[in-house]
Order: structure tokens, then C-alpha cells, then sequence
């Protein structure tokens, strides 16, 4: 586990091929949309083989006050090393780590990973929250993970995010 202000470049440029190769896009561009964000990363022999980060961001359930959530992304693991539980360690480990946070969430391309960790599918309408009001977000899918202070939550609640820049959820 480890800061984004502490990766050397080193490791830097590791976690942007992995993730550029994961996502077969050029990950650099994307990689900067997360500021402040915290890494956990799994390594086979000194090489990374697994990544996740997450970030603070701020949902509302409703209209009740903002939860400090720990929003993950970029989680990938090296092809060759798929199937063999390096994910479900890190996303393991990064649950042991957002232990603090109100509430885990992410948007996932697909749900079995992070079901079978006991993230839950948020069935109620998305938001993201700008200037002008809620822009609804209907075609986006997130997951949350209850963590201890996560207060109770209907999953048919209407759910918001900050706007940010990239990808809104």
C-alpha cells in the first residue's frame, strides 16, 4: 500500500503499463484524473501483477449529509496472472485499508469479483452533482462496500457523486 505522492517513477510507469494493458487504452491520461489517490499493488517475484487505487470522494444518500468515500478504480491484474486470486488479495487488502472511510464504492466493468467480496450493487437512480442540480446518470452501475461507519443504506435510494473531471463514476 502506498501514496501516489510516494511512488517512484519507477513504480509509477509499472502501474501505468499494467493498467494501460489492462485496459488497452493509454492509462497515463486517465492515471491523473486521480489525485490523492492511494495504491495497493501484489507482486509475483518483484514484478506488479495486481493493482487497485482508490481516492476520496464525497456521495450523498439522498438528502441526508455526505459520506467520505473511498472510491476505487484502475483495478487490474497482468493477463498471465488472472484466475489465480491476486485480485481478491488486493481488493482484500484495500478493504482492510478504507476500514476509516464511511462508505467503499466503484464502478465495475463486472460484478463477480467484487460480489463474491461482499460489495453490493446500488439499485436506486445516479447522480452526479454540478452546479446546476443532479445530472442523472442513468447508464452508470455502482457497487458499494459497507464498511464500520457506513451508516444504514436502502440500495433504492437515489445516490450522488461530485462532478469531477473523466469519468463521473
Amino acid at each position: 500500500v502506498i501514496g501516489g505522492e510516494d511512488l517512484t517513477e519507477d513504480g509509477r510507469l509499472e502501474i501505468l503499463g499494467l493498467c494501460s494493458r489492462a485496459y488497452q487504452v493509454n492509462f497515463e491520461p486517465i492515471l491523473c484524473t486521480f489525485p490523492g489517490a492511494t495504491h495497493v499493488l501484489a507482486r509475483q517475484h518483484g514484478i506488479l501483477v495486481s493493482h487497485a487505487l482508490w481516492v476520496t470522494r464525497w456521495l450523498q444518500y439522498g438528502t441526508l449529509p455526505l459520506l467520505r468515500t473511498a472510491y476505487v478504480e484502475a483495478v487490474a491484474t497482468e493477463e498471465a496472472y488472472q484466475g489465480r486470486g491476486f485480485a481478491t488479495a488486493v481488493m482484500r487488502k484495500l478493504a482492510t485499508e478504507i476500514c476509516d472511510f464511511d462508505l467503499g464504492a466503484l464502478s465495475p466493468a463486472q460484478y463477480g469479483l467484487y460480489s463474491s467480496l461482499g460489495w453490493e450493487v446500488w439499485r436506486g437512480p445516479l447522480f452526479i452533482r454540478t452546479a446546476d442540480g443532479l445530472l442523472p446518470t442513468p447508464n452508470e452501475k455502482v457497487m458499494i462496500l459497507r464498511l464500520p461507519k457506513t451508516p444504514a443504506l436502502d440500495l433504492d435510494t437515489p445516490l450522488s457523486a461530485e462532478w469531477r473531471e473523466g469519468e463521473l463514476w
